[in-house]
């Protein structure tokens, strides 16, 4: 069964066929759970409402955004960062609204602790597991843009390496770097709140949703994105009237944003089900909003072009043993998927 859920079972169900009669002896929690159960037939959860609850918090994560402008009636922001800490706010409440939604509407076992953050794949044992070997599959896919920066620190010094004393400059840098990061609100945007908000809701609540209710791996780990990718259809609005920019090129700008995000989308998700650590999708999305898309070419540079070719072949072929069950966790009741739940079928 689901790791840390209970399938529903025929002894689960009212004594009695009079609804009316069966409320008052049992808990909202209990009745919440017949209400959605009534379609099932052998599942936790039906797979429509599994769907409507996954297309129900995309859109809430959406739509919440502009909450302070169109419900609240607040003015406008009166700078840039006020705007992104509105944002923030939002964010946080769309996620912590979806994981109490998805906590009930789970069939967990016990209201421990443990047990809830387990199911949301918080955990941590085989913690740095969980975060350095997908961060390293991450990486393969980009070897071109890492030989890329590499090669353009060897032009800086003239074609040699670095000197000891550039060495120590550099290393002397870094505080700085991490300090100006730290008070610059695009960065806590792009590396803290949105890759954090939306592993959450869209793999830690999604996936044990859409696995629960009877959907093939390979299906949740598809699905997944395209309800993703929901969640950045508000940067089409954003670039034509906020950028201005023409329909057109607003159009292609978020189209190949939606692409990008459906890809990663299914990868975050794979990550999550094979590994059940959210460390392994949330620090692989950090990694690849920093590092931006991958350079597939430089003008002038082949080894990037091999570089990128020899990545994308070491990516593929570690792929699956590099997130073996067995390395992120000690027990999986024979199944290939860490929540014990389904087959690799």
């Amino acid at each position: 069964s689901f790791t840390g859920l209970r399938k529903s079972t025929s002894e689960e169900k009212p004594a009695t066929s009079t609804f009316s009669r069966w409320i008052p002896r049992r808990s909202f929690r209990q009745v919440f759970h017949y209400i959605l159960n009534m379609s099932v037939d052998g599942e936790s959860i039906s797979m429509p409402v599994a769907v409507a609850a996954c297309v129900a918090m995309a859109l809430f994560y959406v739509f919440i955004l502009y909450a302070p402008t169109v419900i609240l009636r607040l003015p406008e922001a009166s700078s840039f960062s006020n705007f992104m800490i509105r944002r923030f706010i939002c964010a946080a409440v769309s996620t912590v609204a979806s994981l109490v939604f998805t906590a009930f509407v789970l069939p967990i076992k016990s209201w421990e602790a443990s047990h809830i953050l387990g199911v949301f794949g918080i955990r941590a044992d085989h913690l740095w597991q969980g975060v350095l070997y997908p961060l390293l599959l991450t990486s393969l896919v980009y070897a071109g843009s890492l030989v890329s920066e590499l090669l353009s620190l060897l032009e800086e010094n003239g074609g040699g390496c670095s000197s000891f004393t550039d060495i120590k400059s550099f290393v002397q840098t870094i505080p700085a770097c991490v300090l100006a990061g730290a008070s610059n609100i695009s960065v806590w945007r792009n590396l803290v709140v949105a890759p954090l908000t939306e592993e959450l809701v869209f793999r830690a609540c999604m996936i044990p949703l859409l696995l629960c209710a009877g959907f093939r791996i390979y299906s949740a780990i598809f699905l997944c994105p395209i309800l993703f990718s929901l969640a950045h259809l508000n940067h089409f609005r954003e670039m034509y009237i906020r950028h201005n920019r023409s329909y057109l090129k607003a159009s292609l700008i978020v189209g190949l944003q939606l692409g990008y995000t459906v890809v990663f989308g299914a990868y975050a998700s794979f990550l999550f089900i094979r590994t059940g650590h959210l460390s392994a999708p949330l620090f692989a999305h950090v990694f690849c909003n920093y590092m931006g898309l991958p350079r597939l070419y430089a003008p002038g540079k082949g080894l990037v072009s091999a570089a990128f070719l020899f990545g994308v072949v070491g990516f593929v072929s570690l792929l699956f043993p590099l997130t073996k069950s067995l390395m992120y966790n000690n027990r999986t009741n024979d199944c290939p998927c860490w929540l014990g739940y389904c087959l690799w079928n």
